[in-house]
């Protein structure tokens, strides 16, 4: 399916199911309902899109059995034709997203680490440089851990505009690390059509097992598009960013339906066919959605191990002699945290028509009252990659998981 590639930035909307979209859906709905399995009644938060292209920047220098695995993991072994093609697709892929005119802040800080003892393949790091506009850094993990630990903290702070802090907690860098990957992403976006923050209330929010919490339940009312789907029962909104770049697409169980049986539903087909353009029409609808703001950190090397890539992270059987001539090459730690917020910032409605003196002869407006848990993904409308993805069981908890385990 190689031929997609020449589509992909053609500006035609026809040639959605080009293979990096489609990779980023598929490797988002593993890792989902991966992170779901391990994380009963979390909120779940990852980026598919960051992690996706962080890992991208190992495949770069796997080789052998360690590129297979990565490659099927990563669903990038349908388009081989091409191999090589990924990585320079991809540079073009985050640069569309990522455009410094948006009126959105992605900040991403994506960096490799190695142990002092590493020489880098030139061929590596200009590859890496051109591609990921990323050049991997040697640290002393051995006689150093505090300091390097520090100087990664530091250094993802400041490309995440002071907002993702502290990735690594004391005594967290280890002396026999060799190679650490640090991806850390940061998103706040202005919606197309803001809320009104004096509409906002304190609101309950159920949570899933029958107790509930008080949250800033947001309100609007304005034209979206909507779908009902009938099995399972549920809600599909859109709610557009600025200049409809990008968007927060949410899933709603309604009816009796609960969100695990949406859950179990997901894969790529019912994706695409929830949030197909036949089902989605504009309606006038009624949105109460909560204010949340949702900081999740996720160390992945069991749960990449368990979608099948294991070589990379072993001592023995790790190839990564595209990086460097090192022996004994393997990747350490994969650590993932993504931040962002949802609050009623938007760009000022059109100025008020004074329809308080119109009667109001709407067509009936649908309520769309996210009280309850959901998931929701933010896509970038024109690639369809889908930047986000996360659940939101309840507002108020929003804890560190690591390994999406154990408490960090």
């Amino acid at each position: 399916s190689w031929i997609f590639f020449s589509h992909l930035f053609s500006g035609s909307a026809g040639h959605k199911m080009d293979s990096l979209s489609t990779a980023n859906v598929e490797f988002c709905l593993d890792v989902f309902k991966e992170l779901n399995s391990n994380n009963v009644g979390d909120n779940i938060f990852f980026s598919p899109l960051s992690l996706l292209y962080a890992l991208s920047m190992v495949l770069l220098g796997a080789r052998g059995n360690s590129a297979g695995q990565m490659e099927k993991v990563l669903h990038f072994d349908h388009t081989s034709d091409q191999a090589g093609r990924i990585h320079s697709e991809f540079g073009v892929l985050i640069s569309q997203i990522n455009q410094p005119d948006s009126n959105y802040t992605l900040s991403m800080a994506n960096r490799l680490y190695g142990t002092k003892a590493m020489v880098f393949h030139q061929q590596y790091l200009t590859c890496s440089k051109k591609f990921y506009q990323a050049i991997p850094q040697t640290v002393d993990f051995e006689q150093s851990p505090e300091e390097t630990r520090k100087t990664i903290n530091a250094w993802v702070e400041s490309k995440t505009n002071g907002k993702v802090t502290n990735l690594f907690g004391k005594g967290t860098i280890d002396p026999s690390c060799v190679m650490v990957l640090v991806n850390a992403i940061y998103f706040k976006g202005q919606w197309q059509n803001k809320f009104q923050e004096r509409e906002t209330i304190k609101s309950p929010f159920q949570l899933s097992e029958g107790k509930s919490v008080f949250v800033e339940m947001m309100y609007q009312t304005g034209t979206y598009k909507l779908a009902f789907i009938k099995d399972p029962q549920m809600q599909v909104l859109e709610l557009p960013y600025v200049n409809n770049k990008l968007s927060m697409i949410i899933l709603l169980p309604v009816g009796t339906a609960s969100l695990e049986q949406i859950e179990k539903q997901l894969n790529m087909k019912t994706f695409y066919e929830w949030t197909s353009s036949a089902n989605m029409v504009e309606r006038e609808v009624e949105v109460h959605i909560p204010r949340f703001r949702l900081e999740v950190q996720y160390e992945l090397n069991s749960l990449l191990n368990s979608l099948g890539m294991t070589d990379i992270f072993s001592e023995i059987k790790a190839d990564l002699s595209g990086i460097s001539p090192l022996d004994g090459l393997y990747l350490s730690k994969v650590i993932h945290k993504s931040y962002v917020d949802v609050s009623e910032e938007g760009t000022e409605a059109a100025a008020a028509t004074g329809d308080s003196f119109l009667v109001k002869r709407l067509p009936i407006r649908t309520q769309f009252l996210a009280n309850h848990p959901f998931l929701f993904f933010i896509r970038h409308s024109h690639t369809n990659t889908i930047l986000f993805c996360g659940k939101l069981a309840s507002p108020e908890t929003n804890r560190l998981e690591q390994d999406g385990l154990s408490q960090l």
